[in-house]
């Protein structure tokens, strides 16, 4: 599934100023690894509803994209606690769109989150209002061949997905002058705007609108060669799509700092 998107867009967004590291101190840390980003490009109109009015879709050439985005996330712990036995480590999903805040604070809004650790789930659904769900799920990977599998636990318990990907070089890998190392996604390119995403926004009980800032080098981006995928993860959340992805990029991990939500007003 290699693909070039080497193309330019009118940004008028200043999309590097959320990957600057924010001031204070993070409320917790993870680690990222064996990302996998699949993408389709929808219309506008057919995800506005699901996005609270306060948001504006962020759109690439007119369209939104939604992102089944498969990890596994481990040293999962607050700022002043070590990583907990049975609580620091597990396998996580998230289905999302893309968006901005008043023409500023390009970020993602979540449909759902699925976690292997019932813990987790409860304590992002009562601290950071998130719309997680548990699942039993797996990862596996040999060499550059991984498998992820998952199924709800909780309604709608007919959700999950079963994926197999090959992943191929980094991003880039063999272009010549390239600004960036191999595996950077350039400013301006699809895997920019799909994966440099450092903002979440969630609406509290009450249907306050808050943001969240996680902080992280960029991510190392390997281009996905084969992908085979059966899910019913976005038909679950009420989203229609294309039958085939548009796009899918991999990530080996990165170290993530994660900050307090605040009001995005602010």
């Amino acid at each position: 599934m290699t693909q070039s998107f080497e193309k330019s867009m009118a940004v008028a967004l200043d999309r590097g100023a959320p990957a600057r590291r924010p001031a204070g101190h993070p409320a917790g840390f993870q680690r990222w690894t064996n990302l996998l980003f699949v993408h389709w490009r929808v219309p506008a109109a057919a995800v506005r509803p699901f996005v609270p009015l306060e948001l504006t879709l962020d759109t690439w050439d007119g369209d939104a994209w939604i992102g089944l985005v498969l990890f596994y996330m481990s040293g999962v712990r607050a700022r002043f606690i070590p990583p907990l036995p049975g609580l620091s480590c597990f396998c996580e999903t998230n289905v999302r769109t893309y968006v901005h805040f008043r023409g500023r604070d390009p970020g993602v809004w979540f449909f759902s989150l699925d976690a292997s650790n019932s813990p987790a789930v409860w304590f992002a659904r009562r601290y950071w209002h998130l719309p997680y769900y548990r699942s039993r799920m797996s990862l596996s990977r040999r060499d550059d061949a991984l498998q992820y599998s998952s199924r709800r636990r909780t309604e709608p318990n007919s959700c999950g997905y079963h994926v197999r990907a090959e992943i191929g070089p980094p991003l880039g890998t063999g272009i010549a002058d390239r600004p960036l190392p191999a595996g950077r996604a350039l400013p301006g390119m699809l895997e920019h705007f799909l994966l440099e995403r450092y903002i979440l926004y969630v609406a509290s009980p009450g249907g306050k609108l808050l943001a969240g800032r996680v902080h992280h080098t960029p991510y190392p981006i390997r281009e996905v060669r084969s992908l085979s995928l059966d899910e019913t993860m976005l038909s679950a959340a009420g989203l229609a799509r294309p039958e085939a992805p548009a796009h899918a990029a991999f990530s080996d991990g990165v170290q993530v700092e994660i900050f307090p939500l605040r009001d995005p007003s602010v």
